[in-house]
């Protein structure tokens, strides 16, 4: 019985690790980590935060930027979403999901979406932005083209 317990608390502890910094997970599902992302829309520069999700891809993405700073070149599809190219392809766990202003996505284990409007399909979900309503998100993120440069701090 001794036996039992202990695995089980090892099998616990061992759950709860989170990404390469050693953090644990909160009792909400989302890692100790925070998403930093500068937007460079061409006219201004916006800092925004966001809390990341707790799964496989989030933390392989907390992983690379713990090697540095990824800048991402991303356009607008369909007058919802901004999408880019990361430098490596992450691990998915797609899911049938309905997306909303400000939700981090990764499509196709390679393209790093922020969404500033309604979608659903089978994504991966990433995180979502901190504090921005659907308007402001919009604005900051234009019409064109942005550059976006991911970094990540802890909470």
């Amino acid at each position: 019985m001794k036996k039992l317990i202990s695995f089980l608390i090892a099998a616990v502890l061992f759950t709860t690790t989170a990404c390469a910094a050693g953090g644990k997970t909160s009792s909400k599902g989302v890692l100790p980590m925070k998403l930093n992302i500068q937007i460079d829309n061409g006219t201004n520069k916006h800092n925004l935060t966001a809390t990341l999700y707790d799964n496989s891809s989030s933390r392989a993405l907390v992983e690379l930027l713990q090697k540095g700073a990824v800048t991402i070149d991303m356009h607008d599809f369909s007058n919802f979403e901004k999408v880019g190219e990361l430098p490596v392809t992450l691990p998915r766990n797609d899911t049938p999901t309905n997306t909303d202003a400000g939700d981090l996505i990764l499509y196709l284990g390679k393209r790093f979406v922020i969404y500033y409007d309604k979608n659903s399909w089978d994504f991966t979900p990433l995180g979502k932005v901190d504090g921005v309503t659907k308007a402001e998100l919009k604005k900051i993120l234009g019409e064109g083209n942005v550059t976006a440069v991911l970094t990540c701090s802890g909470q």
